[in-house]
């Protein structure tokens, strides 16, 4: 079975130091079970500097989380929820597991 999380969800973070933070996810890594909450597990990184327009230094970059550890975000009453599937109308929709409410698909 895939990931429920796709890029685009709002989740929030079950465990791990940032606890409790909401976000939205930017990227996500099946493969590899992970996936990246905006201003989550936030590292420092040092950076070359690669161009003229791009300076190098200290920057904060956001890195992967396993997606056991976030959960999405309902709809409906702005809690964590677990996700489920049904087909309606010849579609595979998300929906969720506490309220029944379709999960709306994000368009980036």
């Amino acid at each position: 079975m895939g990931m429920r999380v796709r890029k685009g969800d709002k989740v929030r973070v079950l465990a791990g130091k940032d606890r409790g933070a909401e976000g939205t996810v930017v990227a996500a890594y099946p493969d590899r079970s992970k996936v990246v909450v905006e201003g989550v597990n936030t590292a420092r990184r040092h950076t070359k500097p690669r161009s003229q327009e791009e300076p190098g230094g200290i920057i904060d970059k956001d890195m992967p989380i396993h997606v056991s550890n976030v959960a999405v975000i309902s709809p409906k009453d702005g809690k964590p929820t677990r996700v489920g599937y049904k087909v309606t109308d010849g579609r595979k929709v998300r929906i969720c597991k506490r309220t029944g409410v379709e999960i709306p698909e994000v368009t980036l």
